[in-house]
């Protein structure tokens, strides 16, 4: 077993061996924060794709462990991160095994369409200001609507995303995510605030995450950062 998967599994363990109660109120120590810093650097530099970038994954590696310890994670092996930092013409979601230490997947992926232009500058959790939620996010159940399959999504962070369900944010594919469209408009399409994906594998990629597994979507919001409780 290599150095990643090691550390990753002792971790783990650590997790499954703390009682329901104990990792509702327990908090990292200064030396289990250092060991987290250190396998999510290892799991990073085992990726070799730098089109994610370290920080996006530092954080959501961070706030991953917190909610392991909460016990919300039901998929512990998966963790989605869109990075809003990048351009709409970029593949910015990006789905990591970490069991394994490598991306899954990486897409296109739509913001909303009050939150800026080509790179998402302003995020909301208003019902109705068709903006993007930042944070964490749990993936739900799935269901059939007007853009077909879709996933719904649980926002984690009071007073950033938790009205996710109130505002109907859900992963959903669209036409206006696609190459086609980039190259006639400069840019991706925009959604209502949904992270919305190309009609390409976007199936297969909700069968991977939905029914709790964790998302993070980041953007270099200083706001954001000191107000999570979860970083």
């Amino acid at each position: 077993m290599n150095t990643v998967k090691k550390a990753f599994f002792i971790l783990i363990l650590f997790i499954l061996n703390t009682s329901e109660n104990e990792a509702s109120s327990l908090c990292l120590d200064s030396a289990q924060i250092t060991s987290i810093d250190s396998t999510a650097n290892s799991i990073y530099k085992s990726l070799h794709n730098r089109d994610l970038s370290i920080k996006a994954f530092s954080l959501a590696y961070h706030g991953y462990w917190q909610l392991l310890l909460k016990d919300a994670i039901k998929k512990k092996n998966i963790l989605t991160i869109i990075d809003f930092n990048k351009s709409s013409t970029e593949e910015r979601l990006f789905i990591v095994d970490l069991k394994n230490s490598k991306i899954i997947y990486e897409s296109l992926v739509a913001h909303g369409k009050n939150s800026g232009w080509d790179i998402p500058e302003s995020f909301s959790n208003v019902v109705n200001s068709k903006q993007s939620s930042l944070g964490f996010f749990l993936t739900a159940e799935t269901y059939f609507g007007k853009h077909g399959l879709s996933l719904k999504l649980d926002g984690l962070e009071k007073n950033i995303n938790d009205n996710a369900r109130k505002r109907h944010i859900v992963i959903h594919s669209a036409d206006y995510v696609s190459d086609i469209f980039i190259d006639k408009a400069g840019r991706l399409g925009r959604s209502f605030g949904c992270p919305t994906l190309p009609a390409e594998n976007y199936n297969k990629i909700i069968d991977l995450i939905k029914n709790k597994s964790l998302i993070f979507i980041y953007s270099n919001q200083k706001s954001y950062i000191e107000k999570s409780e979860y970083l």
